[in-house]
């Protein structure tokens, strides 16, 4: 197949040509990858500036996604590449193959380092925001070797989806602190002030007045940004909210749960997020329809949201859904009340579009980078819902992206009375997820506190 670029590519094409390290912030659909390769090819066989180059990609991505973008394209077809995933011998036996592009999945950062002459003049990072945290390892393995490349291009649809403060790595990996500082400390410094804390420990922090502008401006002359809806012609997005009412036990059973969760809270001197996360955790799990114990057995409280999927299933006349869970124990309960494929091969992607499997069923942590779902259907379901934003968007822009020719129906089933009211409009209102987990349960102590104080005064 030939390649035509839109002209917002040949724009794309030309920004990687032009800065030797840049970032390309463009939604999905927009076709990142089949720039980057262009310009790749003709950094290596025209201008023969590079000559070895790394894409560092999620799992899926770099088991895939690439090798399938360079055979698909006439003109870039002649690129040689090795896909290096698997064991520590088929990794090491695919750097030693002579090749223009060598493909790594991130987990595996940390080992390439440590097992691998560092010989790349080109790195290309796919899905930059997978290195949004400083303290994780292969941020810290990357951070010191990236600077020996001639080129550096960072490539993602979201990089904050959680806060400004995601932003410092991935821009230290393209310019080694340059923009916005040295260290996180020094951009904490300059662009945020301490939010909660407790003595003097600070939790998190927030940004200054205009500090989002003053970012931007600073990584403007190396990043460029793309939206989707301003480039393509993109067919309509709908979504829609199920409301199921839980038995009254299983909701006398969450609210009980709820109050005694949030009384343990309260009598803390300070929310500890992870704290707040387990106990939200529990009622998004009552929510769906049953719980972990202690134990780790499964207790099933009720099935309000698998007959709303039931419905749901029926009304889409024979049409393909894929169904996001959150918990094994919808997976399970799901999978044992209908028929269904779980995403996990490349062969489950190739008939999902072609038509084959009638109810796709995948977590979105697996499915949210480079996955190519829109020719098999337009219909999502969310039997669990998330907090995190970023997980949300990228699931549902599996379908909602370029080639999708109907619109995307995205039908969220919502437990009324439930923690998954307050996730719904944190989604509508793109809040970040561990704020809105947070603000949820801070309004609970404030309600039960309340309500404590009014019974004892009666």
């Amino acid at each position: 197949m030939q390649f035509k670029p839109y002209a917002y590519q040949e724009k794309s094409i030309k920004w990687i040509l032009d800065h030797e390290r840049c970032g390309l912030l463009l939604d999905m659909g927009l076709g990142k990858s089949i720039c980057t390769l262009t310009a790749v090819e003709d950094l290596i066989y025209n201008s023969m500036e590079i000559s070895k180059v790394l894409v560092i990609a999620p799992i899926r991505v770099a088991q895939s996604t690439w090798s399938s973008e360079i055979e698909k394209w006439e003109e870039i077809s002649h690129l040689r590449y090795s896909i290096a995933v698997g064991t520590p011998k088929q990794r090491a036996d695919a750097l030693e193959k002579d090749a223009d592009i060598y493909v790594i999945n991130r987990e595996n950062v940390v080992w390439l380092i440590e097992n691998h002459k560092w010989d790349f003049d080109m790195c290309i990072i796919d899905e930059l925001s997978g290195f949004k945290n400083n303290q994780a390892k292969r941020f810290k393995a990357l951070k010191k070797y990236i600077g020996r490349c001639k080129r550096v291009v960072g490539l993602t649809g979201t990089p904050a989806p959680n806060g400004l403060m995601d932003l410092w790595p991935q821009i230290y990996l393209l310019d080694q602190g340059e923009r916005l500082g040295k260290t996180i400390s020094q951009y904490r410094q300059r662009y945020f002030k301490p939010g909660r804390s407790n003595g003097y420990v600070v939790y998190d922090y927030v940004p200054l007045p205009d500090a989002d502008q003053q970012i931007y401006e600073r990584i403007g002359d190396i990043c460029i940004s793309m939206k989707k809806e301003d480039y393509l012609d993109m067919p309509e997005k709908i979504f829609n909210s199920i409301e199921v009412e839980i038995d009254k036990n299983a909701f006398e059973y969450y609210k009980r749960l709820e109050k005694d969760a949030v009384i343990e809270l309260s009598t803390s001197d300070a929310i500890l997020a992870s704290n707040a996360a387990g106990a939200c955790n529990k009622l998004q799990q009552i929510a769906n329809g049953a719980v972990y114990t202690e134990e780790h057995s499964v207790v099933k409280i009720h099935d309000s949201k698998l007959d709303a999927l039931e419905d749901l299933i029926e009304s889409a006349n024979g049409q393909s859904v894929i169904v996001f869970y959150q918990f094994r124990h919808d997976q399970s309960r799901i999978q044992e009340r209908f028929e269904t494929c779980e995403l996990k091969s490349d062969k489950d992607v190739k008939d999902w579009n072609e038509g084959k499997i009638p109810v796709l069923l995948a977590h979105p942590a697996s499915i949210g980078h480079g996955l190519n779902l829109q020719h098999g259907g337009h219909i999502i379901i969310w039997f669990g819902l998330t907090w995190s934003l970023e997980l949300y968007m990228q699931a549902n822009d599996r379908l909602y992206r370029q080639g999708q020719d109907k619109a995307v129906l995205i039908y969220h089933i919502v437990a009324k009375g439930t923690v998954d009211e307050r996730i719904i409009k944190a989604l509508a209102n793109k809040e970040r997820g561990q704020e809105a987990l947070m603000d949820y349960v801070k309004a609970k102590i404030i309600e039960y506190s309340k309500q404590s104080k009014e019974k004892k005064e009666k």
